[in-house]
């Protein structure tokens, strides 16, 4: 891909789902009250003063009117660009709109399937922030989102090599319920677990554009965009979430963002069994390193002190990061970076044999343990003092 459909590219999805959700981010500050939707501080909690909860409609609606608007255009304008302008360059806005007119048509399916999905799962999350559900329905109305889309969608399967249906199709849900919860539980200082969303979108966008297709050659234009307009809406929420902020996505908002990632990865293709690089089937995994991390450290620490892995505490890894003296700012950050460095790390794998790609998991998994290792130490010295 050159620069100019690059540049297309962008502008047609980064841009406008950023000035929805932000312009949305305004409207849900102003009527959260009246809704309901106010966090209010607590033991657990780390902000000070009551704010509004709803910001996953906000990130829900840049995503949602980028793509309405973009099914109008395909169906009304699209036709009258090429009529129009027959004789221009690919590197033009018609030639651009040309090459992928038929994919974006033959896509507009499964992409309304996803939303719709996604949708199901912000309402639950927006019940859950306007009045408590019990863990038990939330996550058992998870799993059968999850199944029912693993079993009406057959693409929606974890490439993963393995010859058994079933043992695909369960990895699926568990991926796509797992990465929904990592996010929902990320979730606790200003900033983190949207900022986080939005630099593993732009990752795993930027591993489909410079990653050939297996199957076909070429960049994977339609699932990074998708991961692209997403990540327009999450920087647009975050214009309103960065400290102090003044509007949480809540469960509605890390249900939505979770949900989307874990599908936009399971309809990629990383990897086949027949390509030269088949260990970047493991980029995902080295983008998501952060949140998975946080979600085993988390459950770990719960399950070892003799908690509920369900109840709620302030045991996350920037919590243990401000235990080590950062400030809440400088936590954020610091997860920022080691999400990004390990997404660069995504950005090799499809570059270099089995042997680089081994070198590269150390150094995603050293990076961990050293994180693990200083973490452990500050929290046994403020359990020691």
């Amino acid at each position: 891909m050159n620069l100019q459909n690059a540049t297309w590219l962008i502008c047609g999805t980064v841009f406008p789902s950023f000035l929805f959700a932000w312009a949305m981010g305004y409207v849900v500050r102003r009527l959260a009250a009246k809704w309901g939707l106010v966090d209010q501080p607590g033991t657990r909690k780390v902000h000070l003063a009551p704010t509004p909860l709803g910001g996953g409609l906000a990130i829900w609606s840049g995503v949602v009117v980028t793509f309405a608007l973009g099914q109008f255009a395909l169906r009304h304008v699209g036709e009258w660009l090429l009529l129009a302008e027959t004789q221009t360059s690919s590197d033009s806005l018609a030639g651009f709109v040309q090459q992928h007119l038929e994919g974006l048509r033959a896509t507009s399916g499964q992409l309304w399937f996803v939303l719709g999905a996604a949708t199901i799962l912000m309402l639950l999350g927006l019940i859950d922030d306007y009045r408590h559900i019990p863990w038990q329905v939330r996550l058992g109305v998870q799993f059968i989102i999850a199944s029912a889309c693993v079993l009406l969608q057959p693409s929606w399967r974890l490439t993963a090599f393995i010859d058994l249906p079933m043992i695909t199709c369960i990895l699926s849900v568990l991926w796509i319920v797992g990465l929904i919860n990592s996010f929902n539980m990320l979730d606790n200082m200003d900033g983190l677990s949207a900022g986080v969303a939005a630099i593993a979108t732009g990752m795993l966008a930027m591993v489909l554009i410079i990653a050939p297709n297996p199957s076909g050659g070429g960049p994977q234009l339609f699932v990074s965009g998708f991961l692209l307009v997403l990540m327009g809406a999450l920087a647009g929420f975050l214009w309103h979430n960065r400290p102090t902020a003044r509007l949480f996505m809540g469960d509605a908002g890390s249900y939505f963002v979770g949900f989307c990632i874990a599908v936009a990865t399971l309809l990629a293709t990383f990897a086949s069994d027949k390509s030269e690089s088949p260990h970047a089937i493991l980029a995902p995994l080295c983008v998501m390193a952060v949140p998975l991390y946080d979600t085993a450290t988390v459950l770990w620490i719960r399950l070892r002190e003799g908690r509920s892995p369900f109840n709620a505490d302030k045991c996350h890894f920037s919590h243990r990061l401000v235990e080590l003296g950062f400030t809440k700012v400088r936590a954020v950050a610091t997860i920022y970076l080691t999400t990004a460095t390990c997404g660069l790390a995504a950005l090799l794998l499809h570059q270099v044999n089995g042997l680089g790609a081994c070198l590269i998991l150390l150094l995603v998994g050293c990076l961990l343990a050293l994180v693990a290792i200083l973490e452990s130490t500050a929290r046994r010295k403020v359990h020691d003092g």
